[in-house]
């Protein structure tokens, strides 16, 4: 028998995110229904078990309907993009302001250092999800609005994490001899340290992107993310979570698990991540 090599499992545990975000970006065409589409919604076959049938003949609800008619498989697709797009818009968003604060951090020092830290161990010293929420209560419901907040949420991790690491390369022989051969301060971050930050960033910025999603289905299941004709994982979970008691699990469950399968495939490819660079 061939031998199997230690590390091929993490390859392996890659597949499922894969698919999930495959069948997310194919959702328009892979979906029975397009759950978005209040014309193609029929009240009469809301709440329909798994494996129903449409009252036309037409469709088969293989994971049932929720309490608007909707195909329970075609709204997870739809719901899972939305999740996926505002996860990675606001983990992007932390990146690009967080990245360029923890480099001038790290290269002023003195009080604009001391200013910049104190704002992200202020920012930090909150919980994510506290903060979201005043931040929401603030700005009002909407997607755009869930983006700001995980943005706001988020830029201290990336500013802490590009300057420690910032730290470290500016004490190094190479950017000394940079600074000798008088190559401003912006050259010198984003040419040399720049690139010797991305290792640590490339693994925070998965881990940032599925407490993204996580906070945004939790602020949708509070009614604060995503709108009703266009619901996230977050907020079909809060649809059904009413009907549990009545045993239509279906309307609930399998959008969890959905994002649990998301943010679980997520860490295990991160953590293969982080072994590459340990």
């Amino acid at each position: 028998m061939a031998s199997i090599k230690p590390l091929a499992w993490p390859r392996i545990a890659w597949l499922p995110l894969a698919a999930l975000v495959f069948a997310a970006l194919i959702a328009p065409w892979l979906a029975p229904q397009n759950p978005y589409d209040l014309v193609t919604l029929d009240l009469l076959d809301a709440r329909l078990p798994p494996g129903s049938h449409a009252g036309t003949g037409t469709l088969t609800y293989l994971l049932g309907s929720d309490e608007q008619g909707r195909d329970m498989l075609s709204a997870i697709l739809y719901g899972l993009r939305i999740s996926l797009v505002v996860g990675l818009a606001g983990s992007g968003g932390g990146a690009l302001l967080g990245v360029p604060l923890g480099l001038i951090a790290a290269q002023v020092g003195g009080r604009i250092d001391g200013l910049i830290m104190r704002i992200a161990d202020l920012q930090l010293s909150f919980p994510a999800l506290l903060l979201a929420l005043v931040l929401l209560a603030l700005l009002g419901p909407g997607l755009g609005k869930v983006v700001l907040a995980l943005i706001a949420v988020q830029w201290a991790y990336f500013a802490r994490s590009t300057r420690a690491t910032a730290l470290v390369e500016l004490g190094k022989d190479y950017i000394t001899a940079a600074r000798g051969l008088g190559l401003n301060p912006l050259r010198i971050s984003l040419r040399h340290i720049l690139p010797n930050c991305l290792p640590p960033l490339l693994t925070l910025l998965p881990l940032q992107i599925a407490a993204a999603i996580n906070l945004e289905a939790t602020l949708s299941f509070l009614g604060l993310g995503a709108p009703v004709t266009e619901p996230s994982l977050g907020l079909l979970m809060a649809n059904g979570f009413q009907y549990l008691l009545a045993g239509q699990y279906w309307i609930s469950i399998y959008p969890g698990i959905a994002l649990l399968g998301t943010i679980m495939g997520i860490h295990i490819a991160t953590g293969r991540r982080g072994a590459e660079y340990t």
